[in-house]
C-alpha cells in the first residue's frame, strides 16, 4: 500500500496542509473541532509512521531525554548505560545530552527537548535551584533528578549517600594513623561536592583533627583542577601525608601531578579516591576508592520516571528520594602512617 502523506491527510480533513502541520508540531491556532478531525484523519490513513504524528495520536512519543552535565565522565557514561538498559526493557529510545556543567546550555536542551517533544526526562542539573527547567514543570514533563537534586521543585530523586561514603574514605586514612590529611573538593553549590565535603569535616572533627585551610582544594569536578591542587599540596612547606578526592577525574589529575613530581604513592603520600576509576587496580601500587553503582543510580532513575509515566495523577502521590549506598574499596594506596 501507499504510505499515507501529510497531503493526504490534509485532503481527507478537508483543510491546508499548513494546518495539519501546526497540529501535528503542536503550534496551536487551530480550532478544537478542527484538530479533532486531523487526528481522525491521521487514524483512518494510518499516518503513524512518521514519529511527530505518532506522539500527536497515541499522546507518547516512547522517548526520553537524559541531560548529564559531562557525558566524557565515566561516571556519567554508566548513568546512562544503566537508563538504556532499562528504556530497551521497555521499548523507549534514550536521547542523551550533555550541559557541560553550564546552566545556560541546559536551558538550550531544555528548549530543543520541548520542541521535539519528549515523554520524561532524567537528569543531573547543572544548578540545582532548578530554575532552568521551569518550562518542563510548566508542561508537567515528568521529571527525575538524578546524582544532584534539584531544590525548587517536588521531583522524584536518585542519589548516593555522599556524605557517609566520604565519611568512611577519611575515617580509614584517619585509622592508618594520617592526621594531615587534605581534600580536594568539588563545587560547592552540588549535592556531591557539599555532602562530602560535610563527611570529611564530620570524620576530622570526631576524631579531633583540624581542619587546616591550606589542605583544602576548591576543584571544578575536572581533571584539571585535581592535577593543580595535587600540585599545590605538595609545594606546601608542610605537605599532607594523604589526600582524599572527591571525584575520579579529579582523581585521575590528582595521580598524574603524584607521579610527575616523584611524590612516592603509598609511601610518601596516601591517596583516597571518590568513584572507582578504571586504572584503580592498573596502578602499582592500586587505588583505594568509594565506589558507587553506576549502573544502578541509572537503572533506579528510569524505574522511578517510568512510574510516573503510567500513573495517572502524579499530582496526588509525594516525590520519591532514593539514597543507594557507596562501598569503601581498601587497596594500597593508603599506607598506614607509623606515629614516632
Amino acid at each position: 500500500m501507499k504510505k499515507a502523506t501529510i497531503e493526504d491527510v490534509a485532503r481527507k480533513a478537508n483543510v491546508s496542509v499548513a494546518t495539519v502541520s501546526r497540529v501535528i508540531n503542536a503550534q496551536g491556532g487551530v480550532r478544537k473541532s478542527t484538530e479533532e478531525k486531523i487526528v481522525q484523519a491521521i487514524k483512518e490513513l494510518n499516518y503513524v509512521r512518521n514519529a511527530v504524528a505518532r506522539s500527536m495520536v497515541r499522546k507518547e512519543t516512547k522517548t526520553i531525554a537524559v541531560i548529564v552535565p559531562d557525558i566524557c565522565n565515566p561516571f556519567f557514561s554508566e548513568v546512562v548505560a544503566g537508563v538504556e538498559r532499562k528504556a530497551i526493557a521497555k521499548d523507549y529510545f534514550t536521547m542523551v545530552s550533555s550541559s557541560n556543567e553550564s546552566k545556560i546550555n541546559e536551558r538550550k536542551l531544555i528548549q530543543h527537548i520541548i520542541e521535539r517533544g519528549v515523554d520524561g526526562v532524567v537528569v543531573t542539573t547543572a544548578d540545582e535551584s532548578g530554575e532552568q527547567l521551569k518550562p518542563l514543570f510548566d508542561l508537567k514533563v515528568p521529571i527525575v533528578a538524578v546524582d544532584r537534586v534539584i531544590k525548587n521543585y517536588q521531583v522524584d530523586t536518585v542519589i548516593i549517600g555522599n556524605r557517609e561514603g566520604a565519611y568512611e574514605a577519611v575515617r580509614h586514612l584517619i585509622h592508618e594513623g594520617h592526621k594531615d590529611i587534605s581534600i580536594i573538593r568539588g563545587p560547592q553549590n552540588t549535592t556531591p561536592g557539599y555532602e562530602r565535603y560535610n563527611g570529611y569535616v564530620q570524620a576530622m572533627k570526631e576524631f579531633g583533627l583540624d581542619i587546616r585551610e591550606e589542605f583544602i582544594g576548591d576543584g571544578d569536578f575536572r581533571e584539571d583542577s585535581g592535577y593543580e591542587i595535587a600540585k599545590k599540596f605538595s609545594q606546601l612547606d608542610t605537605p599532607p601525608t594523604a589526600i582524599f578526592s572527591s571525584n575520579n577525574l579529579m582523581s585521575i589529575g590528582a595521580l598524574k601531578a603524584i607521579q610527575e613530581m616523584n611524590w612516592k604513592l603509598g609511601e610518601e603520600i596516601s591517596f583516597l579516591g571518590f568513584d572507582d576509576i578504571e586504572i584503580a587496580t592498573f596502578t602499582r601500587p592500586q587505588i583505594t576508592t568509594v565506589s558507587r553503582p553506576m549502573r544502578q543510580l541509572g537503572e533506579v532513575a528510569f524505574q522511578l520516571l517510568y512510574d510516573q509515566l503510567m500513573e495517572e495523577n502524579i499530582k496526588e502521590r509525594k516525590s520519591r528520594e532514593i539514597i543507594l549506598t557507596p562501598h569503601l574499596n581498601i587497596r594500597e594506596s593508603c599506607k598506614r602512617k607509623i606515629v614516632l
